[in-house]
């Protein structure tokens, strides 16, 4: 093979399987090439990665070491997607009765779910997260799209019971758009215990979804490594969380002026973005 047709296949090989450690001689065998051809390609693609901080390419030394490709964005490309996404979200036409906010198309965007994924990924690249958990039913895509770039599984949380899944665990949790007691559950069998969770959701208003699924994951004797969702709304009382991150914040809503004030959240505050090497 080339070094040119090399790179190809290893950039190919490394994108699909983010944060699995790959040992040198496996590429070595795959491209019949020495060792120190090897090292000199992955030193040029973590070159190329950095420079353009689209991701970051790590070596683990010692006889189990290996490689392994970190999906990461930089702040430059994390606040240029963000002031766009809230421009679009600003669109009078998203308001619907009630005064909430049309965000399906996002959530069913490949390249919004790619770009989002990769951002909340981002946070959480070095926090050790064993499982993505949402639920039903719109942070489903979200959280598949983040448990994609963490590659870790991901699981739903219920809030009706569904006979195919089993035995559940359930926990009563106050929902901040209705201020009802509510239920929700998860299946036993989804989430081992002692997991360390991240927990995603599409919306925000006051927290309450997001409490009930951190009490679910101290059902399971698990940690909440941290709670992000993509939008979060100005809320008349106190939030019952804290700890969060938003992608985006709509501050101002109003059907009759036809008016939609959006701003990106605190998640650019909030992470870390000097993680590539110089």
């Amino acid at each position: 093979m080339k070094r040119s047709e090399r790179l190809v296949d290893m950039v190919k090989y490394l994108l699909a399987r983010p944060h699995t450690l790959i040992a040198l001689p496996f590429f070595a065998d795959r491209y019949g090439a020495a060792k120190s051809s090897i090292s000199e390609d992955l030193a040029i693609l973590r070159q190329t990665l950095a420079n353009d901080q689209n991701g970051i390419l790590e070596t683990v030394a010692g006889a189990a070491g290996g490689v392994r490709y970190i999906p990461f964005v930089g702040k430059k490309e994390a606040t240029d997607y963000l002031h766009d996404l809230a421009d679009r979200i600003e669109d009078p036409d998203r308001i619907l009765p009630g005064n909430f906010v049309y965000l399906s198309d996002i959530l069913g965007s490949p390249q919004d779910l790619r770009q989002i994924g990769q951002l909340i990924a981002t946070k959480y690249a070095y926090s050790n997260v064993d499982y993505v958990m949402t639920i039903e039913t719109k942070g489903i895509a979200l959280a598949q799209a983040v448990s994609r770039f963490l590659n870790v599984p991901f699981v739903m949380v219920r809030r009706r019971p569904k006979i195919t899944e089993g035995s559940t665990i359930s926990v009563s949790y106050v929902a901040s758009s209705s201020e009802r007691v509510e239920k929700m559950e998860l299946a036993k069998r989804l989430l081992p215990e002692g997991s360390n969770v991240l927990i995603v959701d599409d919306f925000m208003k006051g927290g309450g979804t997001l409490t009930g699924m951190e009490e679910l994951v101290k059902e399971f004797k698990g940690t909440v490594a941290g709670m992000c969702v993509l939008c979060e709304t100005k809320y008349a009382f106190q939030k019952v969380v804290d700890d969060y991150q938003s992608l985006i914040k709509i501050t101002e809503v109003d059907r009759d002026k036809k008016l939609i004030k959006v701003r990106p959240g605190n998640f650019l505050e909030q992470t870390d973005f000097n993680r590539f090497p110089k």
